[in-house]
């Protein structure tokens, strides 16, 4: 017999004082009652239950099991509530990591909404350039940009972030626009930085080739929107998605150099674990994130 089944039972008898009374409340037989305890107190080589005809009440090693038993069933139904409950609703916390510059910028303005929307969810978010793990961090939703590369992960791709070569009027005036990929190499080029210093910009010439384009720049962080004041600033050439760089477009304080190149693209994914996304609360986010950047023009973010 069930081992569950049969510890319901015990507990039942011993609160409601006898089988006919337990049997009731169980919506069982009263035979069937009288099985369950039988086949428990064979299994344990115990007697749990004193039987008279007027009363039924544990013995001192049955009452000893019925407090330990209780309250393992107490958790039982405490957990099958929670797990219903989560089921009917999206509701808890869910645990985001991100980019400081894709987070900071759109992330956090698209959980205003989420929130509103769905107000018995709460959201812890991490803002960081580190590559996390999402295992070790106890991250439910990772958000990255780029090429997808642990296999063991599900993704679902939000929308396409596309980088654009820009420079302040400023510092085109002092030192001129470069009209092609080699002339690159006589300006001063400002890298995004993670971990050393990346001296290479990976850019697709107009013919299709992909080229590189090595020099060692003046200026290096890893931070978008320092390399976004950097550039304002005139310190020189830098690349950058438009997630970030739109608004300095649109105002004139940066200017896009080589606009006959192809645009750089990359896409933009939300990563989980298989399991997790059986989650409401997790399933909920990912759809709304989908939904929130479809709907948004993506070529003109602000």
């Amino acid at each position: 017999m069930d081992h569950l089944t049969e510890m319901q039972a015990f507990t039942s008898i011993v609160e409601n004082g006898g089988f006919t009374e337990a049997a009731r409340k169980l919506k069982i037989s009263k035979s069937a009652i009288s099985k369950h305890i039988s086949a428990l107190e064979f299994r344990l080589g115990a007697t749990l239950l004193n039987r008279t005809t007027r009363r039924v009440s544990p013995t001192e090693i049955g009452q000893q099991y019925y407090d330990k038993v209780s309250k393992i069933l107490e958790d039982v139904r405490f957990a099958d509530e929670q797990v219903q409950s989560m089921q009917s609703a999206p509701k808890g916390t869910i645990k985001i990591s991100a980019s400081t510059d894709f987070g900071g910028n759109q992330i956090s303005r698209a959980m205003g909404a989420f929130l509103a929307q769905y107000p018995e969810i709460r959201v812890n978010m991490e803002l960081t350039n580190r590559f996390v793990d999402l295992t070790q961090d106890n991250i439910d939703l990772a958000i990255r940009i780029g090429k997808l590369v642990d296999s063991s992960l599900k993704a679902r791709k939000l929308a396409t972030a596309r980088f654009y070569i820009v420079a302040s009027p400023e510092y085109i005036k002092k030192f001129g626009e470069p009209r092609t990929i080699d002339e690159l190499t006589e300006h001063r080029l400002m890298h995004y930085s993670q971990g050393s210093v990346n001296q290479v910009w990976n850019l697709t010439a107009t013919s299709g080739e992909e080229r590189q384009i090595r020099t060692p720049g003046n200026f290096a962080v890893n931070d978008g929107l320092s390399l976004l004041t950097a550039a304002k600033e005139g310190i020189g050439l830098t690349i950058l998605p438009n997630f970030l760089v739109s608004p300095a477009l649109k105002d004139g304080s940066l200017v896009q150099v080589l606009e006959q190149l192809p645009v750089l693209e990359a896409g933009i994914y939300a990563v989980y674990q298989p399991a997790t996304y059986t989650q409401p609360k997790l399933r909920a986010c990912i759809d709304f994130l989908a939904t929130y950047f479809k709907d948004s023009d993506a070529t003109d973010w602000a």
